[in-house]
């Protein structure tokens, strides 16, 4: 998986007050794999995890491949884009993702709210987002394995939601994560 606007948070020493300069020295070290965009001062009961009111996962397809772009997407030459459209919505709302997560996931609750979904279609690209309060763990990878069986006609919107409904396992199988991205996470009072 890649991100593209992760979120950490760590104590400093008391001598790095210039955090433009600890930006700086910080991205000379870790350069060209990873990149500070932003640090800020937050408060020392802030978990950058914990305190994260929702978060937005895309998943990028690509129908022409290219071997520069193959840890970076996931080649797949035809899809369905309409099927995929009219599916995806179905994961909209408050269910019990238990069926669409790792076994052995050790969570409270299998309670997750997405609020929105999107298929966006884009020169040689398909980028599926999922935006929800909270995912487990390898969920949106099986959440578009399934979207792309339904697209090859493997699996039908109907058994789909059979399986958000809990009514029936029907797969869970996990696409790759190379084209896996966090693409950002919110918190309440404070912007990143």
């Amino acid at each position: 998986m890649h991100a593209l606007n992760q979120s950490i948070d760590f104590l400093i020493p008391k001598y790095w007050q210039n955090i433009s300069k600890l930006k700086d020295s910080l991205n000379n070290i870790i350069h060209p794999y990873i990149h500070i965009k932003k640090i800020n001062f937050v408060n020392t009961d802030f978990h950058s995890r914990f305190h994260a009111i929702k978060r937005s996962y895309r998943y990028v397809i690509i129908n022409q491949y290219n071997p520069f772009n193959a840890n970076y997407t996931y080649y797949k030459k035809e899809l369905n884009i309409k099927k995929i459209q009219k599916a995806i919505k179905l994961f909209e709302g408050i269910h019990n993702f238990e069926y669409f997560s790792k076994t052995g996931s050790e969570v409270n609750s299998f309670i997750r709210e997405i609020y929105k979904t999107d298929v966006i279609s884009y020169k040689n690209y398909v980028i599926i987002k999922f935006i929800g309060n909270g995912f487990l763990r390898s969920q949106v990878r099986m959440m578009t394995q399934f979207l792309i069986d339904i697209s090859d006609e493997i699996y039908s919107i109907e058994e789909l939601n059979l399986q958000i409904t809990k009514q029936k396992k029907v797969s869970t199988k996990l696409i790759s994560p190379t084209g896996l991205y966090l693409e950002r996470v919110f918190y309440e009072n404070f912007n990143n």
